[in-house]
């Protein structure tokens, strides 16, 4: 999932001043917020295989991450009051190193526990990170330009969501030959412990960049950002007389818009993390000409980033149908779809009426999930892949459909509307639950398919103002 970006420059900033700087290091934190979030999708069925688990358990991988936005959204506002927005940030990064660390040990015994406590780690600091980070990208400058510095954090977000899950498959699911053969010779117990193995670096490697980021932080000075005024709550309460309603979620357009992003979100993440299984179960003996040269041409282009990591895979095998490493690299194209999307979006959205273009896009949503139940094999696995596209614009229309019209209510609304992030969680879980227990993947992706179905519904006549 791509990270929420609220635009508010409230806070003057100095014009003479340069905020190159500060500016490169917050892309870099929403580029590293995107690859460590879709990275998941790769390391759910990796997960899966190297601790024998299902769909449902291996879903507990989304799980603990997301579960983090929800349990540490209103903390993490209460630590930016006591320590500040620079040191929040910093916090943020050593509470995702720790995280990062925690890998080591979880790959070294396998336990699936330790590896779900890691996650949570990682979540709750991007949480922190998200709360302290939305503000400085609207006042590193000048007000004027705040809209072209949120774009630019937003494609930079989108650009690490594509690139992580494929360096990551070619890392977990790809390796050379000989070592696939060798792999393949031990007894069970010892092929899965030395692939959990496969893990560590990555994560190493992740822990070392968080560090070097949270010093970089800790040493740049970055502007102050007011807080709340103190008559906040009595302006809020003056709201109330006036309109007669005494919460957000008194206004149903906002409620409504609520378990819109509730659902949004579920549908994003729920449909990335099941592409490699749902390619596994088409059974696909033969890919088409355009996938293999897609694959191909992917996994050449990224073995030097593999290499990084001390590992030097081979090309991904494209002969023998569809693959883990294969499924990597559609997972990495859906999530190129909803970068490619947001950048189309920008001009569109300014030009066209953007409720209408939700209509179109949660529309498609809901029929490209339904094509792809109704077919098999590469044909139906596509149709989820474009999802992605029809994903990138509904965050930046629903969120502000819903808090339409709140008054002094817009921040309790926008929190809300945050804390349903937690769709993320939850929606992946009652997928792997319905593929274990209710008839399979084609069965669970109706669940997708019911997501889109609502957020149609909001686009028409849930976002109305009562």
């Amino acid at each position: 999932m791509a990270a929420p970006i609220t635009s508010s420059p409230t806070t003057a900033s100095s014009t003479t001043r340069s905020y190159a700087g500060p500016m490169v290091l917050m892309t870099t934190l929403f580029f590293l917020f995107g690859a460590v979030t879709n990275f998941n999708d790769v390391l759910m069925p990796y997960l899966k295989d190297v601790c024998q688990l299902t769909d449902l358990q291996s879903s507990a991988v989304q799980s603990a991450f997301f579960g983090a936005y929800f349990l540490m959204s209103l903390p993490a506002g209460r630590l930016l009051e006591k320590l500040g927005f620079k040191r929040g940030i910093v916090l943020g990064l050593l509470v995702m190193g720790l995280g990062a660390l925690l890998f080591v040990p979880a790959a070294n015994s396998r336990t699936f526990g330790l590896f779900l406590l890691a996650l949570s780690l990682l979540g709750a600091g991007i949480t922190l990170l998200q709360v302290a980070a939305n503000p400085y990208v609207s006042v590193l400058g000048p007000a004027r330009t705040a809209a072209s510095r949120v774009s630019i954090v937003g494609v930079a977000n989108g650009l690490g969501g594509t690139i992580s899950p494929l360096i990551g498959g070619l890392i977990l699911f790809g390796g050379s030959a000989v070592l696939k053969a060798r792999l393949a010779q031990l007894p069970l117990e010892e092929r899965l412990t030395q692939e959990a193995t496969l893990v560590k670096p990555l994560y190493l490697g992740l822990a070392v960049f968080l560090a070097v980021l949270a010093a970089l932080f800790f040493l740049v000075r970055l502007p102050e950002i007011e807080s709340i005024p103190a008559d906040e709550e009595a302006a809020a309460a003056q709201a109330a007389s006036e309109t007669g309603r005494s919460s957000a979620l008194s206004f149903r357009h906002l409620a409504l818009g609520v378990v819109a992003i509730f659902m949004y979100v579920g549908v994003e993440v729920g449909i990335g993390s099941f592409i490699i299984r749902y390619g596994e179960s088409q059974n696909i003996s033969q890919l088409s000409g355009f996938t293999q040269e897609l694959v191909r041409g992917l996994s050449v282009a990224t073995n030097w980033a593999a290499a990084l990591f001390g590992n030097n895979p081979d090309p991904i095998d494209t002969t023998t149908g569809f693959t883990k490493a294969v499924g990597a690299v559609l997972v990495s194209s859906y999530w190129f779809g909803v970068m490619v999307g947001r950048i189309i979006g920008i001009p569109l959205l300014s030009r066209f009426n953007a409720r209408k273009l939700l209509v179109g896009v949660c529309a498609a949503g809901t029929l490209f999930v339904l094509l792809s139940i109704l077919n098999h094999g590469e044909t139906a696995l596509w149709l989820v892949v474009l999802c992605g596209l029809c994903n990138s614009i509904i965050w930046p229309v629903v969120f502000p459909l819903a808090i339409t019209g709140l008054g002094k209510f817009t921040k309790q609304g926008s929190s809300y509307l945050i804390m349903a992030i937690v769709g993320g969680a939850i929606i992946p879980p009652l997928m792997g639950f319905i593929a274990t227990h209710g008839g399979g993947l084609r069965v669970a992706f109706m669940l997708p398919a019911l997501c889109y179905a609502y957020l149609l519904f909001y686009s028409l006549r849930g976002y109305q103002v009562r």
